[in-house]
């Protein structure tokens, strides 16, 4: 019967749905052609001032959303009774807000560095569109009801409370702790069209990528007591161990 927990839970579930592919669909895009179109037309040297905004927004408040004072704030971000239930849509909800704003309107700066043309972008094409699914691959193995902000608002619907993944040792996770942070690297750096804008979105969102994990690190610690800890002593935190040499140390250490 839909009461009314119901009926928040499905609009909270739409809205995140909805943004959360509007969000990755802008990013895709907007990369691909290496930020050189989007909504944003301040003028300059403005442009670059709401660059840094658009960009800082999504840094600063995604880190804040990684640490265990962000999971506070995201309970109140739906009425009480179910902030704690809605915690993982309202994650997604907020992040897709944040990179569709970065991304849709960023405001180009009109110079093209080097833009692919033949068999060199078909190349970096099949690239790109691979980083994106090692990334989706990464997102699965961590839980895609969790990383999309399905878990919470359907476990509501359920009448049931949100069951959050285990330590993530599987698929990738086994050989690095962020294959989620790697894969969204790699798809700045593999676009086909490079411009200062691109440079400097790449350069920025790698940076974050390898900092910004630490403060999810900290909540998981905290969450999973020494059993993070014994998986973190095993597995790299970003750059992948190769299985073959995993396996070798896991047998030597046995």
């Amino acid at each position: 019967m839909w009461n009314s927990r119901v009926i928040i839970a499905v609009i909270y579930g739409l809205l995140c749905h909805g943004l959360f592919a509007f969000g990755i669909g802008t990013m895709v895009v907007m990369m691909y052609f290496g930020m050189s179109r989007s909504l944003g037309t301040a003028p300059s040297p403005w442009g670059w001032w709401l660059n840094g905004a658009l960009l800082g927004q999504f840094v600063l408040g995604h880190s804040l959303l990684l640490s265990v004072r962000g999971q506070k704030l995201l309970k109140r971000l739906a009425p009480e009774s179910l902030g704690s239930d809605l915690s993982t849509t309202t994650y997604a909800l907020v992040a897709s807000i944040q990179v569709g704003l970065l991304f849709a309107f960023w405001t180009p700066s009109g110079v093209v560095l080097w833009k692919t043309t033949g068999w060199a972008q078909g190349l970096l094409t099949i690239l790109y569109l691979s980083s994106w699914l090692l990334l989706f691959k990464a997102m699965r193995d961590a839980g895609f009801a969790l990383q999309t902000g399905y878990l919470g608002w359907s476990a509501v619907v359920r009448n049931q409370r949100p069951v959050h993944p285990k330590i993530l040792d599987r698929g990738l996770f086994q050989y690095c702790r962020q294959p989620i942070y790697v894969g969204f690297s790699l798809t700045t750096w593999t676009v086909p069209t490079w411009t200062p804008d691109q440079v400097f979105i790449a350069s920025m969102l790698t940076l974050y990528c390898l900092v910004g994990p630490r403060f999810k690190e900290k909540r998981y610690q905290a969450f999973h007591g020494d059993k993070y800890t014994t998986y973190a002593s095993h597995v790299p935190y970003w750059l992948p161990r190769l299985p073959q040499l995993r396996k070798k140390q896991v047998v030597e250490e046995e």
